[in-house]
């Protein structure tokens, strides 16, 4: 107890100083690259075609293949999570054996990458769906490998798992502070890649857009 109260009565610059040399500061929440800001995600919404989602005949993950070599023994969840990450020590198989990623979906922070998972905003099946099936099997997997937009983040495991293959009217992340950058980063994929959306979808996205 003693401990604790003399750390609660150091200044919070001192305190914030102490987790940095000791590597236990936070690290910033993970930014994939290309979010647009909220008029953007507005106009690209809007522009977005809305139909019937599709059928999943013929869907299999093995249609987007990934994680694809990205440099040398990198591949693209390897990339993501050193993208994401701080610190991030790597082996001589570009494996992340140390660091540390902060989940904005929820806020959790984790030290082993076994606890992260590199999230497709737009889930592999839902890309299916919404017009991906009449991809050839090349552009699915740009898609599935995506460095260039919103399309990737490394997040917590079990969240992303939670969220499987559901659009924003049946699934959004916990932190509910996350989800007008969500729906940005989830606008801004599907605008890029051409793809379609329902109605209830869109209607899900004004309405976290409207968060902003």
């Amino acid at each position: 107890m003693a401990t604790v109260d003399k750390a609660a009565s150091l200044p919070i610059t001192l305190l914030l100083v102490g987790a940095l040399a000791l590597g236990t500061a936070t690290p910033a929440l993970a930014t994939p690259p290309g979010i647009p800001g909220t008029a953007t995600a507005h106009s690209e919404l809007a522009a977005l075609p809305v139909a019937a989602e599709g059928s999943m005949a013929g869907y299999s993950r093995e249609k987007f293949p990934h994680w694809s070599a990205v440099s040398g023994a990198c591949n693209t969840r390897e990339t993501v999570l050193k993208r994401d990450g701080a610190n991030v020590v790597t082996d001589s198989s570009c494996a992340a054996t140390s660091g540390r990623w902060s989940s904005p979906y929820d806020g959790a922070t984790w030290s082993a990458a076994s606890d992260v998972d590199i999230d497709h905003v737009v889930p592999l099946a839902e890309a299916w769906r919404s017009g991906a099936s009449s991809w050839t099997t090349a552009k699915r997997e740009q898609f599935a490998n995506d460095l260039a937009g919103p399309q990737l983040i490394a997040v917590t495991d079990n969240v992303n798992q939670a969220k499987g293959d559901q659009d924003p009217a049946a699934w959004k992340p916990p932190s509910t502070s996350y989800w007008c950058t969500y729906a940005k980063m989830w606008v801004r994929t599907k605008y890029r890649w051409g793809l379609k959306l329902n109605s209830t979808e869109k209607t899900a996205l004004q309405s976290m857009l409207g968060r902003c």
